[in-house]
């Protein structure tokens, strides 16, 4: 195990435990949709979000305990994007995580309300944390934006449901980018934006932080498709070759294999690079943008 990974295992233990306090178990009916958002939201992941969150913080000196309402919140909202892209209307999968999909292993109308529950009960944790009004303002508003239809994660989903159906592009690179920085990366930057706001940064702090992210998230989807490729389906924990089945528009199919992994270390040298300012402090980061490249699941 390398350093980051037994950094990331670490982190995962702990973030886990406290994020199952956030999900009381009841045998009450009216109940059933939080059983599924207990499911889905602790089977398993990375937590790579919650965890650029809480290094990026850790940068400005912000202690675990402050930034946890907002990784917490930030977690249940990816999971809530998790359990609706896998129905049926969306990708279609049957597992997740090396485990069966919400609506495999409750219902489909469950895991629609279960994906509704966790959107709405991420931005009442979030408010639940202990900051001044106007940081929550602003942390609230900034994972709205990052999760929305205009240039959030939402617009990004649009984008890859269109290209599923829409193969002639005048500039396919630039649409793929498009989709993969609105889909994926809208998240990925939101976790270091909010460090910022937690810690108090500068303006150019943040600026150099958001370059890491918006470098982090297309390399991160890069590996992702890559994976659909190269990858182990026990390790990756759901079903691998579909990109290809369904002649699915993304690096990948436009660049080859090895040149969609030349273009993921171009990211991630230049992600390194925005943390030079920062020097040591941010060495997990720095070690977590090279696990990304190097990632089996």
């Amino acid at each position: 195990m390398t350093e980051i990974e037994s950094i990331l295992k670490s982190y995962s233990e702990k973030f886990n435990e406290d994020l199952e306090k956030y999900f009381p178990i009841s045998d009450n009916i009216e109940q059933g949709a939080v059983k599924a958002m207990r499911y889905s939201v602790m089977n398993g992941g990375k937590r790579l979000r919650p965890f650029l969150l809480h290094e990026t913080a850790k940068l400005f000196g912000v202690p675990y305990e402050k930034a946890l309402p907002i990784a917490a919140s930030l977690e249940m909202l990816h999971t809530y994007s998790l359990i609706h892209d896998d129905l049926p209307a969306m990708d279609n999968d049957d597992m997740r995580r090396g485990k069966p999909t919400c609506h495999k292993a409750f219902d489909e109308a469950t895991a629609i309300l279960a994906g509704d529950g966790l959107l709405t009960y991420a931005f009442e944790v979030l408010n639940s944390a202990e900051l001044k009004d106007n940081k929550k303002v602003e942390l609230t508003l900034l994972l709205s934006r990052a999760a929305g239809a205009f240039n959030g994660m939402i617009a990004g989903q649009v984008l890859d449901l269109y290209t599923d159906t829409h193969k002639d592009f005048p500039n396919p690179e630039a649409i793929i980018c498009q989709t993969e920085e609105l889909k994926t990366g809208c998240l990925l930057r939101y976790p270091c934006e909010a460090g910022c706001i937690l810690g108090n940064a500068t303006a150019e702090e943040r600026k150099l932080l958001i370059q890491y992210s918006r470098n982090v998230g297309i390399a991160f989807q890069i590996t992702d498709d890559i994976l659909d490729v190269e990858g182990d389906e026990q390790l990756v924990g759901k079903t691998l070759k579909k990109d290809k089945a369904q002649n699915k528009l993304n690096f990948v199919s436009i660049y080859g294999v090895e040149g969609a992994k030349n273009i993921a270390e171009r990211l991630i040298n230049e992600a390194e690079t925005s943390l030079s300012v920062f020097g040591e402090k941010a060495h997990t980061l720095k070690k977590l943008s090279r696990y990304i490249l190097t990632r089996n699941h």
